[in-house]
């Protein structure tokens, strides 16, 4: 029995104990009834129209008839109430969709990150949001002494307050002017997101620093995703092993730092969980053997072609419906 079918079903089954026992109660099932209708587009018009062809096979009495048009206005009138309540939630959806577009412009803008060129290393980064706003952020500071600063971030919430929680985060990352140790720099952002984020809100941040001179990259992880070096003498990636308390929990917060030197044809690839817990239609989780496969199936490009050229694949096997933020950042030494 479709929808269809069982709406008439339901209709008739109440006109027919209204008209037995003229008790009012017996019409309380057709607001709900009402809203079936306008959720399978059936119209006022049509319910009419049903109404009309049930009488005239009943034959009914002239008092009969009478009662019956009491079930079809109080079902026209459930019809109404719900087509209004449809109407305002669909006016609600409107200004909240307009208010999403205009913080996803704001935050596009304000989270806009431009990728230093340096004479040793290659960069390539994506950043795909789930919805309009995302709750991911990536940045790099060029500080000009031949140092440069990065970071990837996933907040644990979604919409206008986890991207004014990246915008701060962004704002107090670029506003440090100087180069300073990962360490250092998550002690400060997580006090900066303890004192100004919402307490049930928390943040995830891998930052890393480079310095060309010695080839030398620092890093510290406040609860993200581990990062991997690629290996050109072996053709091997390593695990990132420093770990920390994601940013927000204690104002006190000491983070572990490590430090490794980067060879020609190195590379050092970071991402959030969006890219490390991608489903198959299947619902099995892509392995991170597969995802580092991908890159070093394609480490003669540019990184920038890496990165896209595995978001695409990994697209093209993930379920629609499991999507998350996710980003990639990949530095290559190429001399």
């Amino acid at each position: 029995m479709n929808h269809i079918d069982e709406l008439v079903v339901n209709y008739e089954d109440i006109l027919d104990r209204y008209i037995a026992s003229e008790n009012e109660e017996d019409l309380d099932g057709l607001q709900n009834l009402s809203f079936t209708a306008i959720e399978n587009d059936i119209s006022p018009e049509e319910i009419v129209s049903l109404h009309k062809d049930l009488t005239l096979d009943k034959d009914l009495t002239a008092e009969e008839l009478k009662l019956s048009m009491d079930v079809l206005l109080e079902m026209i009138i459930g019809f109404g109430f719900s087509y209004r309540d449809y109407k305002a939630l669909v006016k609600k959806m409107e200004a909240h969709d307009k208010e999403m577009d205009i913080a996803a412009s704001l935050q596009s803008m304000m989270l806009k990150t431009k990728i230093p060129k340096l004479n040793s290393i290659e960069i390539g980064a994506i950043s795909v949001p789930a919805q309009r706003v995302n709750g991911d952020y990536f940045n790099l500071i060029d500080h000009h002494d031949g140092t440069m600063s990065f970071a990837v971030a996933d907040v644990i919430g979604k919409g206008i307050p986890a991207a004014l929680a990246m915008s701060m985060i962004k704002f107090g990352m670029d506003s440090y002017g100087h180069s300073q140790l990962p360490s250092d720099g998550l002690k400060r952002l997580n006090r900066v997101v303890e004192k100004n984020v919402n307490q049930n809100m928390f943040v995830t941040m891998f930052y890393g620093l480079y310095e060309e001179i010695s080839s030398k990259f620092y890093y510290s992880s406040a609860g993200h995703e581990p990062g991997y070096i690629y290996r050109e003498s072996t053709d091997t990636f390593e695990e990132m092993g420093a770990r920390g308390i994601v940013l927000g929990v204690n104002p006190t917060t000491r983070y572990d730092q490590e430090e490794h030197d980067i060879q020609v044809g190195d590379m050092i690839l970071v991402f959030t969980d969006g890219l490390s817990e991608i489903r198959r239609l299947s619902g099995e989780f892509v392995r991170t053997e597969e995802l580092l496969e991908l890159v070093r199936t394609y480490k003669h490009l540019h990184p920038q072609d890496i990165v896209q050229v595995v978001y695409e694949e990994l697209i093209k096997i993930q379920d629609p419906k499991k999507r998350d933020d996710l980003t990639i950042l990949l530095i290559k030494k190429v001399k």
